[in-house]
């Protein structure tokens, strides 16, 4: 199982480099993709990226079932092409920064660029969670974490306090 990188480590805080188009279909990262998503939803998160687990390269992989949840996904050398208009706040959680929860706005509507596990493009439209959390894993490609991005910080919150005080239903940690 892969170690989760914790805040503090400083490869959260690095730029990811490339992955090589001609590497993609080696098992070391085809086994790398698939250790991801075990230690992801063992977890349990519903996004991880490679800095996460100590590996400084532009892959994600993410995934969430049930109602409002997204198909699993995996992002080699992703980037945001388009941002929509539209902001919406959300709850945001991180499987390196533990114990944490805290309310970030991001748009609520993204372009994707990206190649797949199989080294094919990608091109899509993502809304909802769904775009939140590409937005939050890219992210962690370019140094940054959920915490950087919150405007105010009052409603950094602990884990227990947020299930005590703020949480109206179940929230997914990205």
């Amino acid at each position: 199982m892969l170690k989760i990188a914790k805040l503090g480590n400083p490869i959260l805080r690095k730029i990811s480099a490339p992955i090589d188009p001609r590497e993609i279909k080696s098992s070391e990262i085809q086994r790398l993709i698939d250790d991801m998503f075990e230690a992801m939803y063992d977890e349990p998160g519903i996004g991880l990226a490679a800095p996460q687990v100590s590996r400084s390269i532009q892959l994600v992989v993410m995934g969430c079932k049930g109602e409002g949840g997204f198909p699993e996904t995996v992002l080699i050398n992703p980037s945001i092409v388009y941002y929509g208009p539209e902001q919406v706040e959300n709850w945001e959680g991180c499987l390196s920064v533990d114990g944490l929860r805290g309310k970030v706005t991001r748009p609520s509507l993204v372009r994707v660029k990206a190649l797949d596990r199989k080294g094919k493009p990608l091109d899509f439209e993502a809304t909802d969670l769904y775009a939140v959390c590409i937005q939050h894993e890219l992210d962690h490609l370019i140094g940054k974490v959920f915490l950087d991005r919150m405007a105010d910080m009052s409603t950094l919150t602990q884990l227990e306090e947020f299930s005590q005080y703020w949480q109206k239903e179940p929230t997914n940690v990205i």
